[in-house]
């Protein structure tokens, strides 16, 4: 324990355990049964005794354990090399023990398995009751985990009861250890085999004594005093050499005492000084009186130029005003066109449709206005053809026979039937022709119809997956939902800062800078900003000017993000007495988180955002707004759907969805995806559909050429019929009675004519009616749209009077700020001024107290300060030269004060030393006669319970005790006292001597304290008769003491021991004889 006492030499002694003067007293005359400690019987122990071991690459052994020993009585039973005494050793080492005490190995490398990296050996302490070290902390055990490298270095950790790593340095080890009375190197607590098989065969007096004292702890106290009286030693020369240096230190200070007393005066030169500092001081309050009044007159002209900054702010108030009132006028005249167009629209398509009805109208009159017409030329014809024939006929009466007539007249009659048949057909395909035609003119307007909605689908189509690409390239930088171009547009601008082209870097968009608080209000707050979404601010207009010129070229075509040119303020607006405070909704400021301030003053100076309200129902919205008092400054207010709400009107959003501010991109492109697909199929649906009318145009068009194919054979195939008829007719005799039926014909064919021509006039009447109605629609409908078109063109130019409006407005309120800013400047510097004057003010006031303290009466200096200080530097010179001749004033009082100063501490020390020289000499004689009389009274006490153990096996013995020469003999008889006289142990045999040596390690265990005692083959020269005396003696004294742990370490089986649930037995396997020797060349027990 050499090393614990020199890393803990004060705490040593105090927590060392002193052996108990009452355990004597107490026992004497009750025999070795009745051995205890003060404390009284414990069901077991609390603190210090030893609850599992665990070994790893320990020796020779890969794995041993974890064993969990009982709080009393333990047999460790195991043949040869079964790990018995690798447990001893790995109790020993992992307490701290050196490698030599465990007389296994020189060196800790030695314990690694061979073929190992490292050994592994856990210990559990128990830590409980009113003795716990550290319970907070550790909890109710203390695990004890101890790391061997092979090349012998060893790693602590010590761990709480719940495996919490709580310290790994070996001075927390050793403070336990000493907390517990743990000593791994005495041989009471811890008595190994080697140590044991020495002591047996010792034939020293030396060394039994040096094992009494070990034991007792005697030798750490005597180890302990040599220490002290070493440490008076040196205490006692380190006075003397004071003493020396004293004598030094007293003839220094005489001489510095004598050089004061001899010290001249330069106080004539010093009081001159002095006088000259006084009138320093007065003439310094001079001069900052001088400058104060200057500034005094700088403060009154600047805040006399501050009117002129008040009327450029009013001037350009004055003008906000008036570009909102024409900002208002426009505004009311777009509201006015806007309405009218809307009323107009309705309208016009009524007139649109009313063209198209009369246009079909047209077109069937016009058809049948044409069919009528191709009947009376085709009665003309045969009118003409009939006639020809009557005229043929009367020339070639004379040329017919009545055979020939005969046959003719039957073949005519045949013809007339086929003609006739003929002509229903050719009436028939005519109504079949007219249907066709009605057929393919109503399916081409469907088809032109369709064709047009199933354009603005895919283009609805179109723009949706130019939105669905932008968010989906908006999950990995939200960048992109401002515009394909705006990454690239932000890394140049990166770019033109780090190569120094802008003063400040521009801020934007100014979209991507804010943050929603509530996604809900993500399509008000893009509908109240709009383009300001995209917008960039810029600190001055050259900065402005490199933005544009990099817009350019990020952004070629197409509509270009605006630039705001306002100065860079690092603190936010004070807007407490403009903001509207709701305490139902919040603002579009409050709405939003903005980091930049540069952001938040942008959108306060160009959209108002801290006057505009957010209010998620538009039944809310048109209450708060509508209702006859609207909140305190809130010009307007915007709802969840983008509705814009005034006082007196309301606009409803186009805008459906969010494109900028949305949070859930994978929720919008999902969204966006389901309408994609949605409108698709409607577009496939329109496209199916327009291909089936397409097919019934092919097909009715095909009707429509064949109907007009046969309509031409038919009638074609007629005219042929009627041409035969007519020369047959021709040839037959002209008979009046033959010719009287084609002049009937003739007058028939003349009447149908009239009447064809009488109906083809009407349906030529007819189609000029609709002819003219049709225009007349298409007049009306063509007005209608001119009207709309040119009501429509009159919004363009106020929507471009407004814009620009707009833009006078937002530039006015920029001069407005701009002149705002100038002034509030302005008086910031005045502001400035005024506190420096204050701070020259009270500079004045304390340069003038402090002049007073120097000198209480002003004096009048007509001299600079400059010229004063010249002066004083001057004398302070001259002094310094006086004073480098005899030597320095100061100097000399402070070398004589610290002189005498050191000479008394000095004084003082070497006063201390020997007192406590003196003292410590006293506590050492009173302790050295304690620690004599503690020796004597322990050895007494040691002969007393040797004596009554022997005499449990009927031996008798003595033992001597001679402390000068630090021995110890030790005789015993194994017969009666009075039959056999004492001999030396040396005589005895194998088992006596192990007997006996029991016994004397019995004695030293009712002096000596320690929570647990191991014991490694104390039987082993022990005969059955011995070995069950001492087993039973030994049981005894556990049973007795069961607050303390007993550990034996034996090769028998122990099957002789009575059943006791205080006693627990361990049993080892047998060794595997395959495995090597141990590195250090030793068996294992």
């Amino acid at each position: 324990m050499s090393k614990r006492k020199s890393s803990q030499t004060s705490e040593g002694p105090r927590k060392r355990v002193r052996p108990s003067t009452a355990e004597s007293s107490e026992n004497e005359g009750e025999g070795i049964c009745s051995i205890q400690d003060s404390r009284g019987d414990s069901a077991s122990g609390e603190v210090g005794i030893i609850e599992k071991i665990f070994l790893k690459n320990f020796m020779c052994h890969s794995l041993l354990g974890p064993f969990t020993f009982g709080s009393n009585v333990n047999f460790v039973v195991g043949n040869n090399g079964s790990g018995k005494s690798a447990i001893l050793t790995a109790l020993i080492v992992g307490l701290g023990g050196k490698a030599q005490t465990t007389n296994r190995g020189s060196s800790l490398k030695g314990f690694v398995k061979e073929g190992e990296s490292s050994a592994e050996i856990s210990i559990t302490l128990r830590n409980r009751g009113q003795d716990a070290y550290k319970p907070d902390v550790f909890g109710e055990s203390i695990t004890i985990d101890l790391r061997i490298s092979s090349e012998g270095l060893r790693t602590y950790k010590l761990k709480s009861n719940t495996g919490y790593l709580v310290s790994s340095k070996k001075e927390e080890l050793v403070s336990i250890l000493d907390h517990f009375s743990i000593q791994v190197d005495n041989p009471v607590s811890v008595l190994t085999q080697e140590m044991s098989k020495h002591f047996l065969h010792s034939k020293g007096e030396g060394d039994k004594y040096r094992f009494f004292m070990k034991a007792t702890q005697l030798e750490q106290m005597k180890e302990d005093y040599n220490y002290i009286m070493e440490t008076k030693t040196v205490t006692q020369n380190t006075v003397e050499k004071h003493e020396e240096i004293l004598q030094d230190l007293r003839r220094k200070y005489k001489q510095k005492e004598e050089k004061y007393k001899n010290l001249a005066s330069i106080d004539d030169m010093q009081e001159k000084l002095e006088k000259l500092k006084h009138q320093m001081a007065w003439a310094l309050v001079s001069e900052m009186e001088q400058e104060v009044e200057q500034m005094r007159k700088r403060t009154a002209e600047e805040e006399r130029s501050t009117v002129k900054y008040d009327q450029k702010v009013e001037e350009w108030k004055e003008k906000v005003a008036e570009a909102e009132q024409r900002y208002k006028q426009f505004h009311n005249q777009l509201e006015s066109v806007t309405e009218r167009v809307q009323k107009l629209q309705p309208e016009c398509g009524q007139y649109r449709s009313r063209a198209q009805e009369c246009s079909k109208a047209f077109r069937t009159t016009e058809a049948a206005f044409h069919r009528q017409k191709t009947a009376v030329r085709d009665l003309e014809r045969d009118k003409e053809q009939l006639a020809r024939r009557i005229s043929e006929l009367k020339l070639s009466i004379t040329q017919s026979s009545a055979a020939d007539s005969q046959a003719r007249v039957q073949q005519m009659d045949h013809l007339q039937s086929e003609l006739d048949a003929l002509i229903f057909q050719e009436t028939t395909l005519a109504q079949q022709i007219d249907q066709f035609q009605q057929a393919c003119t109503s399916s081409k307007d469907n088809l032109s119809r369709m064709r047009r909605e199933e354009q603005d689908l895919q283009r609805a189509v179109d723009s949706k997956q130019r939105d669905l690409s932008a968010l989906e390239g908006s999950r990995h930088g939200g960048l992109r939902r401002f515009g394909e171009q705006m990454p690239a547009f932000l890394a140049a601008i990166d770019e033109a800062h780090r190569k120094g082209q802008f003063r400040k870097k521009p801020v934007g968009p100014l979209g991507f800078c804010i943050r929603l608080q509530d996604a809900d209000y993500a399509l008000a707050v893009e509908s109240c900003l709009k383009a300001l979404m995209l917008a960039f601010c810029c600190d001055n207009y050259a900065d402005e000017r490199v933005l544009q010129a990099l817009m350019i070229r990020s952004f070629p075509q197409g509509r270009r993000p605006q630039i705001i040119v306002s100065e860079f303020i690092e603190t936010p607006y004070n807007i407490s007495n403009r903001a509207v405070n709701h305490p139902e909704f919040p603002t579009v400021l409050q709405a939003l988180d903005i980091d930049n301030p540069v952001v938040a003053n942008c959108l306060i100076d160009m959209r108002g955002i801290e006057t505009v309200l957010l209010i998620k129902n538009s039944k809310d919205a048109r209450r708060v707004m509508q209702g006859g008092n609207p909140p305190r400054n809130c010009r307007e207010a915007f709802t969840r759907e983008g509705d814009q709400v005034y006082s007196n009107r309301y606009y409803s959003s186009d805008q459906q969805r969010a494109h900028y501010l949305s949070r859930d991109v994978e929720q919008e492109i999902r969204n966006l995806q389901a309408a994609i697909r949605t409108q698709e199929t409607q577009v496939q649906g329109f496209r199916q559909q327009v291909r089936d009318v397409q097919d019934n145009i092919r097909q009715t068009e095909a009707l429509l050429k064949r109907a007009l194919n046969d309509h031409k054979t038919v009638k074609d195939r007629c005219r042929k019929l009627r041409l035969e008829i007519n020369d047959l007719r021709n040839v037959e005799e002209p008979q009046s009675e033959d010719l009287k039926p084609l002049e009937d014909e003739l007058g028939e064919l003349s009447s149908r004519l009239d009447a064809c021509r009488e109906e083809c006039e009407a349906a030529r009447q007819q189609m000029l009616t609709s002819k003219r109605v049709h225009e007349e629609a298409e007049q009306l409908y063509r007005q209608h749209r001119e009207t709309l078109n040119s009501v429509a063109e009159e919004a363009e130019p106020i929507k471009e009077e407004l814009s620009k409006s707009d833009q006078e407005v937002e530039k006015s309120k920029h001069h407005k700020k701009h002149y705002e800013e100038k002034r509030k400047t302005h008086i910031a510097q005045i502001q400035t001024q005024r506190n420096t004057l204050e701070e020259k003010e009270q500079q004045l006031q304390a340069s003038t107290e402090k002049a007073c303290e120097i000198s209480p009466e002003r004096i009048d200096i007509r001299r600079t300060a400059k010229s004063l200080d010249t002066e004083i530097n001057h004398l302070k010179r001259k002094i310094i030269t006086q004073q480098e001749q005899h030597g320095d004033r100061d100097t000399i009082i402070r070398e004589y004060q610290e002189s005498l100063e050191s000479y008394n501490i000095t004084a003082q020390q070497v006063k201390c030393l020997k007192h406590f020289t003196h003292l410590l000499g006293k506590i050492m004689d009173t302790r050295h006669d304690v620690y004599t009389e503690m020796r004597r009274y322990l050895s007494v006490r040691c002969k007393y319970y040797f004596d009554s153990m022997l005499s449990q096996r009927g031996y008798t013995g003595s033992m001597t005790f001679n402390h000068k020469t630090e021995a110890l003999s030790i005789s015993v008889q194994p017969g009666e006292g009075d039959k056999a006289a004492l001999s030396d142990m040396r005589s005895l045999s194998g088992g006596e001597r192990s007997f006996s040596t029991v016994c004397f390690v019995l004695s030293l265990w009712a002096i000596a304290e320690a929570p647990f005692r191991c014991l490694d083959e104390f039987d082993v020269y022990m005969d059955m008769v011995n070995r069950r005396i001492s087993m039973d003696m030994m049981l005894k004294i556990a049973a007795s003491q069961r607050y303390r742990q007993f550990i034996f370490l034996t090769p028998q089986s122990m099957s002789s021991l009575p059943v006791n649930n205080l006693i627990r037995i361990l049993r080892l396997k047998d060794p595997d004889r395959s495995q090597s020797v141990l590195p250090f060349g030793q068996q294992e027990a």
